[in-house]
C-alpha cells in the first residue's frame, strides 16, 4: 500500500505541531520528516507512525537531503 501524499496537507508533526516532508530512502524507504525537530517518522504499510517515542533523529547535515 503506497502513502497518500494528499494527507502532507493535514499532518503535522506531533512534538511542534509543524509541516513534514515525504522522503523516501535510497532504499525505498518511506518516511515523514520534520527539519525543525530533526525527526523522521516511519511510513508503515502506507500509514504514517507519528509517534515521538520511535521517531528517528536526523543528522543536522542530512535533514535536506
Amino acid at each position: 500500500m503506497a502513502f497518500d501524499r494528499k494527507l502532507l496537507d493535514i499532518l503535522a508533526c506531533p512534538v511542534c505541531k509543524g509541516a513534514l516532508a515525504y522522503k523516501v530512502s535510497e532504499q525505498g524507504q518511506e518516511t515523514l520528516v520534520c527539519n525543525f525537530d530533526r525527526l523522521a517518522y516511519a511510513v508503515d504499510e502506507g500509514i504514517p507512525v507519528l509517534i515521538e517515542a520511535e521517531a528517528s533523529s536526523i543528522p543536522v547535515d542530512g535533514a535536506d537531503s
